[in-house]
């Protein structure tokens, strides 16, 4: 073949590569039509759509002439397959950063680009020293491949936003209160890679495994109900969740925005709390739904919240920043419960404010803190945020009710580690789980579905009801077995009640990732490679 057609034939090579990570980057949150038949719209074709890319990818990787060229390929494949899962950042820095349209795109690919390193280096060692036998080959894969989405969802302050494991809720989500989502994500690449590289009888085998695990319609769902559940009923507890749909655009508008969300915000928060149906439970407002500082909110306004709350029957948390320029500002969740004594005077506002407190932990590289270097990019944006403190881990819940309700904020429920944190002490643990978001900085973008699907394996992992109150989407009530029970439309003002069964009692996940964390992921896949290389042959090299 001549110099051209070779070049030809590469380039044709990596266009697959990156149609393969397109395909696997949409089976992270299935969209397909809502007409469709009850299987299409369920979550199993999305796990075989990730399942059959996987393995397509590695294909096109083992069968690389060389390290370099299998890097390469790894490159292509994960890099479009990240750009696609988060390209909506594109529209929170041009659209809401005010950054020219270009730089954001090359912004979003030189992420993409960067995170992909980590699996262009592990296909690079895979392809070097991979074991001979097929199925060793697809265990050391598997463990690579996992080692390289602990690097992503570790070293830079961790994005491991869209992780393969996610895409297996239906299918293998049972597997979750023991693995936890890396554990799925090894299981799916183990077999993808089996599939990939078996031979004769053995690869019959594999497509038989993979038919059974991911064709039988509803068998996630059958073997869910029939294995123990660790984790035993707590009482139920009425919720409401408000979202308040108010445009990105508008919410620091002093009256398309500010105005409306205290006006809207605190009607719902003064009509629940003397709510009879919604007595002893518990309304939740989104992240920086009011979005002032406490003290530039009239005092009156606080005054009579307070007081409606003192005298009510439910619960408030409700998402505001907290903080000043002396002391520094914190993204955060305050509580009031009833009985509060209310403030005599303006000296003590604060302080009545802040009767419960949660303040966010894992903070967003340029929306929330600024990495060194960068001041630079983050001037070239015009978003009203800027460098925030950190939140200890874990904090306190709010104890309300017989239950212990734990909230977090945004993009900390993609740290499952980090939510397990609390529940090293089952008598204390967490009996609800809360999240408030503000997804409007992406625009009505399947970010909305992603992360709907990222809090339903956090539900899983950790055996408990997530509660997700956002300002367009998705606001829903997620049950322990990581089921949607209710959800409101997205971008459209509106409450939701629904009444959630707390749980007590740890799952295995919820044992081991509360007191080590990450690390028997990286053990196992160390582990899992070395058992591999061990006994699986040393490969010829080409």
């Amino acid at each position: 073949m001549s110099t051209r057609g070779h070049a030809m034939a590469a380039g044709a090579v990596l266009a697959v590569a990156a149609a393969l990570g397109a395909l696997q980057a949409w089976a992270l949150a299935w969209p397909w039509p809502v007409g469709a038949g009850p299987w299409l719209r369920s979550g199993e074709p999305a796990a075989w759509l990730a399942l059959l890319a996987h393995a397509a990818a590695v294909v096109g990787v083992a069968r690389a002439r060389s390290a370099g060229a299998a890097a390469a390929r790894a490159l292509v494949w994960t890099a479009t397959w990240l750009a696609t899962t988060f390209g909506w950042l594109y529209i929170s820095m041009h659209v809401y950063g005010g950054m020219p349209g270009w730089l954001a795109a090359v912004a979003v690919a030189a992420l993409a680009l960067f995170l992909a390193l980590d699996y262009a280096v592990m296909a690079w060692v895979w392809w070097r020293w991979r074991p001979a036998a097929p199925w060793a080959a697809a265990l050391a894969w598997a463990a690579a491949w996992t080692l390289a989405e602990l690097a992503r969802g570790v070293l830079w302050t961790g994005f491991h936003w869209g992780a393969l494991g996610y895409t297996q809720v239906d299918a293998l989500g049972w597997a979750a209160p023991w693995v936890g989502v890396y554990g799925l994500g090894l299981v799916t690449a183990a077999l993808a890679a089996w599939l990939a590289l078996a031979r004769g009888a053995w690869r019959w085998a594999a497509a038989a495994l993979c038919v059974l695990l991911w064709g039988w319609p509803g068998l996630g769902a059958w073997v869910q109900q029939r294995l123990p559940d660790a984790t035993a009923a707590a009482g139920t507890l009425p919720v409401r969740l408000l979202q308040g749909a108010i445009a990105q655009d508008d919410k620091f508008d002093p009256e398309r925005g500010i105005a409306v969300a205290l006006r809207w915000y605190g009607q719902q928060l003064v009509q629940a709390a003397s709510d009879e149906r919604l007595a002893g439970g518990l309304v939740v407002a989104p992240e920086t739904a009011i979005p002032l500082l406490p003290q530039d909110v009239p005092a009156d306004y606080w005054r009579t919240l307070l007081g409606h709350v003192r005298q009510g029957h439910v619960a408030v948390l409700i998402g505001l920043p907290l903080g000043s320029f002396e002391r520094g500002y914190t993204n955060s969740v305050v509580g009031w419960r009833p009985g509060q004594a209310l403030p005599v005077d303006d000296a003590e506002l604060p302080a009545a404010l802040s009767a419960y407190r949660y303040d966010k932990h894992h903070l967003v590289p340029f929306g929330e803190f600024i990495p060194p270097g960068f001041r630079w990019f983050v001037d070239l944006m015009r978003m009203p945020l800027g460098d925030f403190a950190r939140g200890a881990l874990p904090q306190p819940p709010l104890t309300w009710a017989g239950q212990r309700i734990a909230p977090h904020v945004c993009y900390e429920d993609v740290f499952g580690e980090e939510l397990a944190a609390a529940f090293a002490d089952a008598a204390s643990a967490p009996t609800v789980l809360v999240n408030v978001s503000n997804i409007a900085w992406f625009g009505d973008t399947v970010a909305i579905d992603q992360h709907r699907q990222i809090a339903r394996v956090r539900a899983l992992e950790l055996g408990r009801p997530m509660l997700r109150a956002t300002n367009t989407g998705s606001t829903a009530a997620i049950d322990h077995r990581g089921r949607v029970l209710a959800e409101l439309p997205r971008a459209q003002r509106g409450v939701l009640d629904v009444v959630v069964q707390g749980r007590s009692g740890l799952t295995p996940y919820a044992r081991w990732a509360s007191r080590w964390g990450l690390a028997p992921v990286l053990l196992a896949s160390l582990l899992l490679w070395g058992l591999a290389g061990l006994f699986g042959g040393r490969r010829r090299a080409p």
